[in-house]
């Protein structure tokens, strides 16, 4: 039976009214489209850092610096440094003692700190506040939330606290039949009643669901859930989370009550069964990644401070491993090491359920870190790893664009893409669909947008997500705008002229913070601010163009970068010398793409997309593209469609030119 990646959905909000008794906040209607649903906002789409009030960056040395200049004793560790807290204890204008836990953690990529106590945590400016609090005698505060997020999380813990009461441990269920057609539905015949019992999980009836509890690990009490229910389509099962709070705040590390003190080994896994299915099979302290391969919130890093040795064994496909080797970074690469994907090593709820030998498999997990390549020998693995999984190499296929995926093959981490097209010809109408489709499969996207504001963006963006023009439908907005919301997508709130080193650490922060895989910038021609006046503009853009190749590269991150054409004749077709500036737009870009609004031959008129470079095998070629005006969407013609396949771009000119003077002969 096929099985299909998680994806998040809506399954306990159907349930919640009749669990809950009513039990909602003011003016929350759950029915989808009932009215009620217009008169609240519950939530709202964070965005990175205004450019106008950036937060201030600050370096691993300068906190060291001043936690010393302060006489508060710390010590290094792997992804953060240790200091007593300042939220416990005496709160006097003495100093902390270096015999106090060491029980705050701040992080030595941002600065921001969380005390594992009390769970206060804030920005590195909230920090240095409370230690000038302390020194004049007054108690340090923790950083208040928003009211309205305060709400949410209270509405979230008692909406988790009505399911949980309600759901049931599986082997409690009267029925056996029931019991064991619930395990082999999740895969979890293997699994047995005193490992379910021992993790807490329960089943959910009304909702044929596993229940996946949060407690808090300052006072063990429930602070949220997750859902996960199957769907069946023919052969195809595909597994459906929920989340309470939303998946933003929900940073559950399943397992987390079950690690001792003395634990110094752990299995970092992206799915809860698989946590289940490690520490049955290989008796590890094992946890589950809160969203799984999709992400690594910083927030979780202090948790993670006291393994000497962590193995990361997220999946079984090639963006798992690409994942385990980011998230890595973010952990120390020292200490960890990564379970590659293969036949023999599938995930481990799968190891578990064939029988396989899971703990050779850890033995046999590779060093995140070596020193340098001495041969062939230790990219032999790795090179078998693509041949076998061609597909999975080619990058996360669009659903929406077929025809591209014939030509590109995907979408692939690390690449640059450079995209133009004639003014007015809905350059970023197309680039937000061609971004909303990889969205919607996982993939964490940052937009960029200089040219339109955010605003109008989004609201592109969501007509685009709905298939339909939400004016003439407004009962529906909350639905859809909620489901909208569940996507890992960001927006930098950078407009008009912007400086690109103000740009590109707004970028490196979201790939620490968010783990952004993919970077739309509309568009190049934005950057070019008014400090690059007195200089040669070509040199700039260069510049530029160079510097987001390098961010793409070191940060395995795809960047998509819009650049206006030069000014041509409106009666020719644009080229891949079209693309404003030098070459080296063109010569750094791993794929071009052009959106052409001109006569395909065979046809009327209508704009199609032109693939002219594609590093990846060379194919090139054009296809044609259907506008709904309703839905904002471009899609593929569902006619035929004529790929021409070209190996190089000067067969495209040549076969022009020849076409273009017989055309002339034959003229009376």
């Amino acid at each position: 039976m096929a099985l299909v990646p998680l994806r998040p959905g809506r399954a306990a909000s159907r349930f919640l009214p009749l669990l809950c008794g009513g039990a909602r906040s003011k003016g929350a209607s759950l029915s989808p489209g009932a009215p009620g649903r217009l008169g609240q906002r519950r939530y709202k789409k964070g965005v990175l850092p205004s450019p106008d009030g950036p937060a201030p960056s600050v370096s691993i040395t300068e906190i060291r610096q001043y936690l010393r200049a302060q006489d508060i004793p710390f010590h290094d560790g792997y992804s953060c440094l240790h200091t007593p807290s300042l939220f416990t204890g005496d709160h006097g204008d003495q100093p902390l003692s270096a015999n106090a836990p060491f029980t705050l953690f701040i992080d030595k990529t941002t600065g921001s700190f969380l005390c594992t106590a009390t769970l206060a945590e804030g920005t590195w400016q909230d920090f240095q506040a409370n230690v000038e609090m302390r020194h004049h005698g007054v108690t340090p505060i923790p950083p208040a939330s928003s009211e309205e997020t305060e709400e949410e999380m209270r509405q979230a813990r008692e909406d988790a606290r009505c399911i949980w009461e309600r759901a049931l441990p599986l082997w409690e269920l009267l029925d056996e039949k029931e019991t064991k057609e619930t395990k082999a539905l999740f895969g979890i015949s293997q699994v047995t009643d005193a490992t379910l019992k021992r993790f807490g999980v329960r089943y959910l009836r009304p909702a044929r669901s596993l229940v996946f509890p949060w407690f808090s690990p300052q006072d063990a009490t429930l602070k949220g859930l997750k859902l996960l229910r199957v769907e069946k389509k023919g052969g195809t099962k595909t597994y459906v989370e929920e989340t309470l709070p939303r998946f933003d705040s929900y940073r559950n590390l399943f397992g987390l009550p079950l690690i001792g003190r003395r634990d110094t080994e752990l299995v970092l896994t992206g799915w809860e069964l698989d946590a289940l299915a490690l520490h049955q099979a290989a008796g590890v302290a094992s946890l589950a990644l809160p969203r799984g391969a999709s992400s690594l919130p910083p927030t979780l890093l202090p948790y993670l401070e006291q393994f000497k040795r962590i193995t990361l064994w997220l999946g079984e496909d090639l963006r798992s491993w690409e994942a385990a080797k980011l998230f890595a970074r973010k952990l120390s690469l020292k200490r960890c090491s990564l379970v590659r994907p293969g036949n023999l090593q599938p995930r481990p709820l799968e190891a578990l359920n064939q029988g396989l030998n899971v703990t050779k498999i850890l033995r046999s997990a590779l060093l995140a870190s070596h020193k340098s390549i001495i041969s062939f020998r230790q990219l032999r693995e790795e090179v078998f790893g693509e041949l076998v999984n061609t597909e999975q190499v080619s990058g996360v296929r669009w659903t929406r664009f077929p025809e591209l995926n014939k030509l590109l093959k995907g979408h692939r981490r690390g690449e640059l893409t450079i995209f133009t097209g004639p003014t007015g010809s809905g350059k970023t109408t197309f680039i937000s669909e061609y971004a909303l489709d990889l969205c919607m499969q996982g993939v964490c996207t940052l937009w960029g947008s200089f040219e339109i504001n955010n605003v109008r963006l989004a609201k592109i963006m969501l007509t685009q997500f709905a298939g339909r023009r939400l004016e003439d439908q407004l009962e529906l907005y909350d639905e859809w705008a909620d489901r909208f919301e569940e996507l890992p997508l960001y927006f930098m709130t950078f407009h008009g002229q912007q400086n690109i080193k103000t740009v590109i650490d707004t970028m490196q922060h979201a790939v620490y913070m968010y783990d952004i895989t993919h970077v739309v910038v509309d568009n190049l021609q934005f950057m070019m601010g008014h400090e690059h006046l007195s200089v040669d503009r070509l040199a700039a853009q260069d510049f530029i163009v160079g510097a987001f190749r390098k961010f793409a590269t070191d940060n395995t991150c795809h960047i998509t970068l819009i650049i206006h054409p030069r000014k041509e004749d409106d009666e020719k077709e644009l080229q891949t010398a079209s693309i404003f500036g030098s070459a080296k737009a063109s010569q750094e870009a791993d794929n071009v793409l052009i959106l052409q609004d001109r006569k395909l031959v065979t046809g009327p008129g209508k704009r199609y997309l032109q693939v002219s470079k594609n590093r990846f095998d060379g194919d090139v070629g054009i296809f044609p593209l259907e506008f709904s005006k309703a839905s904002l969407s471009f899609s593929s013609s569902k006619s035929k469609v004529r790929l021409k396949k070209m190996k190089e771009e000067k067969e495209i000119l040549a076969n022009k030119i020849v076409e273009g003077s017989s055309g002339a002969s034959k003229k009376p």
